[in-house]
């Protein structure tokens, strides 16, 4: 599983990889089939910016975005929401098949 920090506008420094790396690396022992993550850090003015963009197996990607005054807050914000849509959309895909066969649930027709 590859992870990729990218920064806009920003030199970011060892403590926000860190605790971004720290962060998506729970999100990815949580849902086991995520093959890539791309953390996209920016800030403009006052305005931090986090956006984080996950592939994951059987075509899926998720994308969000979230922002904040604080690089941390909006990391935390942006794992949530990307966290929320990747439950959302397994739970969509997965298989809704019976437990048994048709010939287990018939009656026998005992003697």
């Amino acid at each position: 599983m590859a992870i990729e920090i990218t920064g806009r506008h920003v030199d970011v420094s060892d403590s926000m990889r860190d605790y971004a790396q720290k962060r998506v690396t729970k999100l990815t022992e949580e849902f086991p089939r995520v093959d890539k993550v791309h953390v996209i850090l920016d800030i403009q003015k006052y305005v931090h910016t986090a956006e984080v963009i996950v592939h994951a197996s059987r075509h899926i990607r998720v994308e969000a975005k979230a922002q904040s005054e604080n690089m941390y807050a909006a990391i935390d914000e942006v794992v949530d929401k990307v966290e929320k849509q990747l439950r959302r959309t397994i739970e969509k895909r997965q298989e809704h098949k019976g437990d048994g066969k048709l010939r287990d649930m018939e009656t026998v027709p005992e003697a």
